[in-house]
């Protein structure tokens, strides 16, 4: 009869086999998980934003002040720059170049002119030479020779009549009169000077001629036209042509020759304003750079005029960059902080799994990145090395929140990305990476706040010795150098002092417990313990030897002896609440638990881990140690209560089935080392008290069988334990215990009074 299965080939069973997925598979089929897609898409934002702080479409400026270059360094592009110099010399020519500014007033040239006019008639309207005012005709008598013999009074008589002929003729007084009108119209246009414009700054053989009170543009004129000694040589050979007669002429130059006026006045104000608005039109003088030119010498630190060439080349050069050019940079940039992340990433999922994993401290990790990214990129304009303050701090930060380890591998990762961004060499990045290692080193524990200054004192240490050989092999010359590693040193110690006042930041964005704030718990005077010693005492004195116990067997296996001790301490608040019902704090009365079924009682003991949860929630008591309150007792079976529940079910048939799940703690079990040993040590400490004598040999019994039951249900699965490490805790609680429980000498009873 057929079953109705076939038989299938050889082949198709091989076809039917699935083998496991490969590596590469397993990889893809997390990555396509929501929360995996998340955080790599925080990871992808993170790079940009990286990518957008550090520019990286540009170049870095791989230049500044006082650094040494070690090659000189060229020009990529054609630039200008303002020559300072160039510009002032032509400034200064252009100020000397401008014309003087003189006020010309006419008046006293009209009057002149008016009153030879009246002179003239005077002399022309006297009837005979005996009736003319001998001085009068004086006035009118060229400059004789010298050696010539004066005029007698008949020759005089002949020159007068002479002159009056000629002005008295037809038509002889009106071409007199314009004449002079010709004569002196030059004179009263452009003036008379009595001297050249000297030690003005100003041009010397050109003025600038204005009406009196005038603002407008004058009448440039050349100096040499308005001097007294040319004018009148011009005015004498102008009435030499124009006079009715060389007679008239002479006689009148004679007149005016010592009475000519000056017109002309300085206006030294309206001077200035033209040489300042000479000097205002020069453009910058700019001085032109072309590809190849040096900038900066080898071997010797850039000054500023220097750091002005680079820095005008740089964005002259920034200028220049195609958009194939910045695609390119950008892409190897951005790519170089994409595989920065996924090693951290990678790094961080095996040495701190839990930062992945909480959302809120993954993104506190990211954002602390950028954070110190921008903030070394704000800091390296003001001092050479100064963003070495900002990398120790990150490295510390790190190194407190989340291990030495994963510090060192992304201080390394922020090194990398703040020298690419600022331009650093080589022995840049040296120095800043081995001033970090040095930092976080040395930053295992922070029981004292004068730990993190004492590290810092290290890290300067560090640096200066790492930059002074660093800077040497790379040929720096040894001033420089030496003033470069001292100021490396006083970073790192001012970073060590920053880091003591962040120390409480630090510990609430990331959310850990540093050893000065656990010894800060630890303290008795703590409200929470106190409280407890009041309430109840015995579990109080429970809660102190389970923390000796703890902290000895943490020390032995290097964990976090302080952080045990002081979760111990809290382990057991809950009981606070019903002390009555836990044997340690019952005095010599009734066991409450006499009257209450093993169902009901189990309920009370379990509700203690709730009960501490919730107090030490409400008085703000951080995580890690309500962690401890959670899973001192894991998933714990409640043995005492479901034996007495297993006998009652036992002699009585008709009572309900025991469910042993009802009987166990709710959990979690230890998710630590820590917490690992906070559970056996508790255990231990409470099933010593009931032995009769606690020798040596019954102690490591009893360790040895608790350790074995909670190894066989399960208990340490989750929290990371080895067998080595639960056999060196055991040792460790054997060796506390048999301290605790010594012999002790049997003295004689005392003989009372």
């Amino acid at each position: 009869m057929s079953t109705g299965n076939q038989t299938r080939t050889r082949s198709q069973r091989v076809a039917a086999l699935e083998l496991p997925p490969g590596r590469f598979s397993a990889v893809m089929k997390q990555a396509r998980r929501g929360v995996v897609l998340l955080r790599i898409g925080l990871c992808l934002a993170t790079s940009l934003c990286l990518w957008a702080l550090t520019q990286g479409w540009n170049p870095p400026r791989d230049f500044r002040t006082d650094r040494v270059p070690t090659r000189p360094l060229i020009a990529r592009s054609s630039f200008t720059l303002p020559d300072e110099d160039a510009t002032e010399e032509a400034r200064r020519l252009a100020r000397s170049s401008a014309v003087a500014v003189y006020e010309k007033n006419p008046a006293e040239l009209l009057q002149l002119q008016a009153k030879l006019l009246s002179e003239v008639n005077q002399l022309v309207g006297a009837a005979a030479f005996e009736e003319v005012d001998p001085e009068r005709w004086r006035a009118f008598s060229p400059v004789l020779a010298e050696g010539t013999p004066a005029a007698t009074a008949q020759e005089q008589a002949e020159q007068f009549a002479r002159f009056k002929a000629a002005l008295t003729a037809e038509g002889a007084a009106e071409q007199f009169k314009q004449s002079l009108d010709e004569v002196f119209a030059p004179l009263l246009r452009t003036g008379t000077l009595d001297k050249a414009p000297v030690d003005l700054g100003a041009n010397v053989e050109r003025i600038e001629v204005r009406a009196a009170g005038s603002t407008e543009f004058g009448l440039v004129t050349p100096v040499a036209g308005v001097l007294l000694e040319n004018v009148t040589s011009a005015l004498q050979r102008g009435l030499q042509q124009k006079a009715p007669s060389i007679e008239v002429a002479d006689r009148v130059f004679a007149w005016l020759r010592p009475r000519l006026p000056v017109t002309l006045r300085l206006d030294a104000e309206a001077t200035r304003r033209s040489q300042q608005a000479a000097e205002d039109a020069v453009e910058p003088q700019l001085k032109l750079y072309e590809p190849g030119d040096e900038l900066a010498d080898a071997g010797d630190p850039i000054d500023e005029s220097e750091g002005i060439l680079l820095e005008l080349e740089y964005q002259k050069e920034l200028e220049s960059r195609t958009f194939e050019q910045k695609a390119a940079r950008s892409l190897a940039v951005l790519g170089m902080y994409l595989a920065l992340f996924m090693v951290g990433g990678f790094f961080a999922y095996r040495l701190d799994p839990h930062l992945l994993t909480d959302l809120p401290r993954l993104v506190t990790l990211l954002l602390t990145i950028i954070a110190a990214v921008a903030a070394m990129l704000l800091t390296h304009p003001y001092h050479r090395m100064v963003e070495v303050i900002p990398l120790l701090l990150f490295g510390m930060t790190l190194a407190i929140a989340s291990g030495q380890e994963l510090a060192l591998l992304l201080s390394a990762a922020i090194t990398l990305v703040g020298v690419v961004a600022v331009g650093h060499d080589l022995s840049d990045a040296v120095v800043l990476l081995a001033a970090a290692t040095g930092a976080i080193v040395v930053l295992d524990a922070v029981r004292t706040r004068s730990k993190l200054l004492i590290v810092g004192f290290i890290a300067a240490g560090v640096a200066f010795l790492t930059a002074v050989g660093v800077y040497t092999l790379a040929g720096q010359p040894i001033g420089p150098t030496l003033e470069r590693g001292l100021m490396l040193a006083v970073w790192a110690v001012i970073a060590g002092s920053l880091m003591m006042s962040a120390l409480p930041l630090v510990e609430w964005l990331f959310g850990v417990q540093t050893d000065q704030r656990l010894l800060e718990l630890g303290d008795p005077a703590h409200p929470v313990l106190q409280e407890l010693i009041r309430r109840a005492p015995g579990t109080y004195n429970h809660s102190i030897t389970v923390a000796s116990l703890a902290e000895a067997a943490t020390e032995a296996i290097g964990g976090r002896s302080l952080l045990v001790r002081v979760g111990a301490y809290y382990h057991d608040i809950g009981k606070m609440l019903h002390p009555q019902y836990f044997i340690e704090n019952q005095g010599q009365g009734a066991n409450r638990h006499d009257t209450l079924a093993p169902a009901m009682s189990t309920l009370v003991i379990i509700a203690h881990v709730k009960d501490g949860a919730d107090l030490a929630r409400q008085r703000k008591l951080p995580e890690c140690i309500i962690d401890f309150i959670q899973q001192h007792h894991g998933t714990t079976l409640v043995e005492y209560f479901y034996r007495q529940a297993s006998v009652r079910r036992g002699s009585d048939p008709d009572a309900a089935e025991v469910d042993e799940s009802s009987f166990r703690y709710p959990g979690p079990k230890p998710q630590s080392k820590e917490a690992g040993v906070l559970m056996l040590a508790d255990a231990v400490e409470s099933a010593s008290r009931v032995l009769v004598e606690p020798t040596p040999s019954r102690i490591e019994n009893l360790v040895d069988e608790l350790s074995k039951k909670r190894l066989a249900d399960g208990q340490f699965d989750e929290c990371g334990l080895t067998l080595q490490e639960v056999r060196k805790i055991g040792d460790s609680l054997i060796k506390s215990l048999a301290a605790v429980y010594h012999g002790r000498v049997k003295y004689p009873d005392q003989e009372t009074a």
